[in-house]
């Protein structure tokens, strides 16, 4: 079974994959088959659909890019990292963090993103 970092670093070379294959390949290694992906913008069941998601991403903005920005905590199956999205141009334009379950091969069953930080009180 792989360790929790080893899928997290798969899942965050699958964010910034152009090539399909390729994507698929990282996410077969890092994605449950019907992982769920949610964030305010979008929902994707299924790996296929995510890596369809991500293409989507790479069509629309080419040249951006989702980068992880820290390690990962976990606890009983879940796990919390950070992210950001830059432009084409190399500009930050959101910060977010991810929560996500595990499933029992150690693959990503769930991630669900928020963008920016909590709002305040």
């Amino acid at each position: 079974m792989p360790s929790t970092s080893e899928v997290l670093k798969a899942y965050g070379q699958a964010w910034l994959e152009q090539d399909e294959a390729k994507r698929r390949e990282l996410l077969n290694f890092a994605w449950a088959d019907n992982g769920l992906y949610q964030d305010p913008s979008a929902e994707a069941l299924g790996r296929e659909a995510l890596i369809k998601h991500i293409g989507g991403m790479h069509d629309q903005q080419p040249g951006a890019r989702v980068e992880l920005t820290s390690g990962h905590s976990e606890h009983h199956g879940r796990i919390q990292f950070n992210w950001q999205f830059v432009n084409p141009d190399g500009e930050v334009v959101i910060r977010g963090v991810d929560f996500g379950t595990l499933d029992n091969d150690g693959r990503l069953r769930e991630i669900v993103g928020f963008f920016g930080p909590p709002p305040e009180l």
